[in-house]
């Protein structure tokens, strides 16, 4: 039986495809892995993440929970809740830093800079003007 016609290019395009698809979630599983490696301390970077969330949960006002998640909406929501936990991670981080007593606006405002890669920056700039946010103390940070 010899491949020949459409059907040797649907199998062609089938395992290029197949290739491609196992990469990618090869890719984003072993990025996984990397954070889930222990330092030197002894903790991972999720394990600190999950510690300064749960070190900081009852410090956080709704309407700054509100806050966070419109911050997240750009994320595609099946990346949300990882985006989410990063952020408030980072947030949580900074607030046990500044010993602060309740995560403030201003905590928000830093984490989420903080935590995100620059290409984020220009939705957040977006949504900070949207709820009349003041920028110019975090330009430094931008």
């Amino acid at each position: 039986m010899q491949l020949t016609g459409w059907f040797l290019w649907f199998i062609l395009i089938w395992v290029f495809f197949f290739i491609t698809i196992l990469g990618i979630g090869g890719f984003f599983m072993f990025r996984k892995f990397l954070k889930k490696l222990p330092k030197e301390d002894g903790k991972s970077d999720l394990d600190w993440q999950d510690y300064y969330i749960d070190q900081t949960r009852h410090m956080w006002p709704n309407d700054l929970k509100a806050l966070l998640e419109d911050l997240v909406k750009p994320v595609p929501e099946l990346f949300r809740d990882v985006a989410r936990e990063k952020i408030a991670g980072k947030i949580g981080e900074l607030a046990l830093t500044e010993k602060a007593t309740e995560i403030t606006q201003d905590l928000v405002v830093r984490g989420y800079i903080i935590a995100t890669p620059k290409r984020d920056h220009k939705f957040l700039l977006k949504t900070l003007k949207e709820k009349q946010i003041d920028v110019i103390p975090y330009n430094e940070l931008f």
